[in-house]
């Protein structure tokens, strides 16, 4: 029996492991300064970040990867409606404030109807649809937050939250958009 092929097989398989690019950790940071650089708005950190929370991101592809981000995504908005209701039963905010409430709670909820049927043409491949999907989700953040405004003086308290929802969209809109390219 050969003892040196012994040692230099299994040596050989955690090399293998170690470097292959799906297995990496670095496929995260890849993908996102792929998307990062490609969308001047994407911020790098967040994406890191965002992907990273999610433990099957480790060993996912880049097509994987993309799924994450559109389930993150729907997660977000889902969380996001919960907070909505309870900022309704909230007694400091005026009546002007609850209806623009009430107008960001249904743009979540139709965001969501949007996104998973974006979720699927995207793991169909039909990413030009997915693409369509994502951008008209995105615009939930962008007129919930114009809602508040338009009211002299009145200040959005989803700001915080609708920033990252767009920034989720974004995510989702790259990985789309670079996949298409592929």
């Amino acid at each position: 029996m050969n003892y040196r092929n012994l040692f230099i097989y299994p040596c050989l398989c955690l090399l293998l492991l170690f470097f292959h690019p799906s297995l990496s950790c670095d496929s995260v940071h890849q993908a996102c300064r792929k998307l990062a650089d490609r969308d001047p708005d994407l911020k790098y950190h967040f994406c890191v970040a965002s992907l990273e929370s999610d433990s099957r991101s480790r060993t996912a592809t880049l097509e994987e990867l993309g799924a994450i981000s559109v389930m993150l995504t729907i997660s977000n908005a889902t969380n996001l409606k919960s907070y909505i209701f309870e900022l309704l039963e909230d007694k400091r905010f005026d009546p002007y404030s609850k209806g623009c409430l009430r107008d960001c709670l249904e743009l979540y909820s139709d965001a969501i109807d949007t996104l998973r049927n974006a979720l699927d043409d995207f793991k169909n491949k039909h990413y030009i649809d997915a693409k369509q999907g994502f951008t008209s989700a995105m615009d939930a953040s962008v007129t919930c937050e114009e809602g508040f405004m338009e009211k002299e003086g009145e200040s959005s308290p989803l700001t915080k939250e609708d920033e990252r929802f767009f920034q989720l969209c974004a995510m989702d809109l790259a990985f789309a958009t670079v996949l298409d390219k592929k």
